[in-house]
């Protein structure tokens, strides 16, 4: 059922595949570790293949519906290194003890990994949907699949206690409810598109009085260059307005169109960073000292965000924008 509405809902595209990925290999775990299901040999290859590597379809869902990007040799490694450590378990027997817990190793890795992007990033989310998922998921994808993999490895892959294969069940059953009640109640706030889609066709604020206060604060607030500060986080900004997070929060992400903090703070800090590009009596400071000057904590961060919002890595629009005057 939830195969069936993912496929036909709005959800963008990313997000359809590896939440497919996610539902298909789960199934094949299912099969796989049930003494009741055992498929026949010709489809047990594929289906155990599917089963080991549902933490990384779930490693690769929980990047694309917090908006991280995955690095690319990380991307390509992650799966390769999978697949080999698979078809040599299947090739040479001898080297099956290895292949068992290197397998079981890197799914570990990669479930700690997850539960570390949804915890930390949690204080940049503005949607409060995704913030509930990010404190719930790690619980109980800690529990289920960490814990599976963490008594996998001390204790085999076969004969479960039933106290150990009930509780298994129990939260397995929790993660597919959760799953099933987010896709099935087409939670248009987590799988739209990145707020970078949206804001281009946002309408006319329809604030309250209140909200319009607040918002008259925080423009006035960003026009004295607060967004300059390094490190600087919505609980800090809420403090220095005088005003509950969770209203500026909502006042950023549902009238201004930003997912995420950071997200509202690139768009002065670049739209300030191509002013000094563009500027002859600037052309020799160093693209680090205007990163440093604009809040960011290096270059790299700052190289990517600039990327993202013009296409153009520093140097190039600077070059442009020079050219061009």
């Amino acid at each position: 059922m939830i195969i069936a509405v993912l496929l036909v809902s709005r959800t963008r595209r990313d997000l359809k595949i590896s939440l497919l990925g996610v539902l298909i290999s789960s199934m094949a775990y299912l099969i796989n570790s049930s003494t009741m299901m055992a498929p026949p040999l010709p489809w047990r290859i594929p289906i155990d293949f599917l089963s080991i590597s549902t933490t990384v379809w779930a490693w690769v869902f929980a990047h694309q519906l917090f908006e991280r990007r995955i690095a690319k040799p990380l991307l390509v490694t992650v799966p390769i290194l999978l697949t080999l450590l698979w078809i040599i378990a299947f090739t040479v027997p001898e080297w099956q003890w290895f292949t068992f817990y290197a397998i079981r190793l890197l799914s570990l890795a990669l479930v700690i990994h997850l539960i570390i992007i949804a915890i930390t990033g949690r204080a940049d989310d503005l949607i409060e949907k995704r913030r509930r998922i990010r404190m719930y998921l790690p619980i109980f994808v800690g529990l289920q699949v960490g814990g599976v993999l963490v008594y996998e490895l001390f204790f085999g892959a076969t004969d479960n206690l039933p106290s150990v294969s009930a509780i298994n069940a129990m939260l397995i059953l929790i993660l597919v409810l959760g799953a099933g009640m987010a896709v099935l109640a087409a939670e248009e706030e987590l799988f739209s598109k990145p707020a970078a889609d949206k804001r281009q066709a946002r309408p006319i604020l329809n604030l309250s009085p209140s909200e319009t206060v607040l918002h008259d604060k925080l423009i006035a607030a960003m026009k004295e260059g607060q967004y300059r500060i390094p490190s600087l986080t919505i609980a800090t900004l809420a403090s220095q307005l005088d005003t509950q997070e969770h209203r500026l929060r909502a006042l950023i992400n549902k009238q201004l169109g930003h997912r995420n903090f950071s997200s509202f703070l690139n768009g002065y800090r670049i739209s300030e960073a191509k002013e000094k590009f563009a500027d002859r009596a600037l052309v020799d400071l160093p693209i680090l000292t205007i990163a440093m000057d604009l809040g960011y904590g290096s270059l790299a961060p700052f190289n990517r965000a600039f990327r993202n919002e013009t296409g153009l890595t520093p140097s190039d629009f600077r070059k442009t924008a020079i050219d061009r005057n």
